[in-house]
């Protein structure tokens, strides 16, 4: 992979781990179109090294929230920062399950399945119609709406299932407030991709041998800078209740990427 494929990924990724478009659907798309051969383990290394980023960026633009949660906690009482910290916790718990339990089924689906890909867009664009037709409410997300919200995580595991469209969808349909519900949805995801990749370097799983440092860098700084950009658009985005525009673009990306995969089987 050369530093303009890096790039145009890194891009990809940046937007779409925010937009409710699915980001490792559109990577897996991206790398079909650029010709990318590589094996389902190296282009998970690259996967894992564009999310890093991503959550990186995640971190800057809700570093305030960040910092008052770590703030409440160091105060060692059953306060709301606490709570939310406790809530994030038993949203991992159906990722990480799939995570442990089917990690090679899941690595195998990172290589080019476009088929599935489309498959699943066009289901990320069924959740986005019906959470644009929710009611806006004060509610905040409640430990029982953290695990289903939780469940829907562990489902966009699938390329093309939207993770931001699916967990802020999953929320906004159990009646919870549309900015509660995209704070939890971006900053749940934090923790689990950190996880995720201290597992995978202590394992072994990850090599680095045949890698591209370079594009690896530069990919990775693309991918922060866009989503920068996109987690802060993507706020202002749900508060107006503009999901039905991403629905109808899923849906058009779905049946083509159908078509196409049809056509070169």
């Amino acid at each position: 992979m050369d530093i303009i494929d890096s790039i145009v990924l890194g891009i990809v990724q940046g937007l779409t781990e925010f937009l409710p478009v699915s980001s490792s659907g559109h990577l897996e798309l991206g790398k079909a179109i650029l010709g990318d051969k590589s094996v389902p383990k190296e282009s998970l290394l690259f996967t894992v090294v564009l999310h890093f980023a991503t959550a990186l960026s995640t971190m800057v633009v809700f570093r305030k929230d960040i910092l008052d949660i770590i703030k409440g906690i160091l105060k060692f009482e059953w306060n709301e920062d606490l709570q939310f910290i406790s809530k994030i916790a038993l949203s991992m718990i159906p990722a990480v399950i799939v995570g442990l339990f089917f990690e090679e089924q899941l690595e195998q689906l990172f290589g080019g399945n476009i088929l599935l890909v489309g498959c699943m867009l066009i289901v990320t664009a069924l959740l986005l119609f019906l959470a644009d037709r929710a009611k806006d409410t004060n509610k905040k997300v409640s430990f029982a709406n953290a695990f289903v919200i939780g469940i829907s995580q562990a489902v966009a595991m699938l390329p093309g299932i939207s993770r931001s469209g699916a967990t802020i969808s999953t929320s906004v349909l159990l009646g919870n407030d549309k900015t509660k519900a995209a704070r939890f949805s971006f900053l749940m995801v934090v923790p689990l991709i950190f996880g995720k990749i201290a597992k995978d370097v202590l394992s072994g799983d990850i090599t680095y041998e045949s890698s591209n440092f370079t594009s690896l860098g530069v990919g990775f700084i693309a991918a922060f800078v866009a989503g920068l950009f996109a987690c802060t658009w993507m706020i202002a985005l749900v508060k107006k209740s503009k999901l039905s525009y991403f629905a109808f673009y899923c849906v058009i990306v779905g049946l083509i990427t159908i078509v196409f995969s049809l056509l070169n089987t």
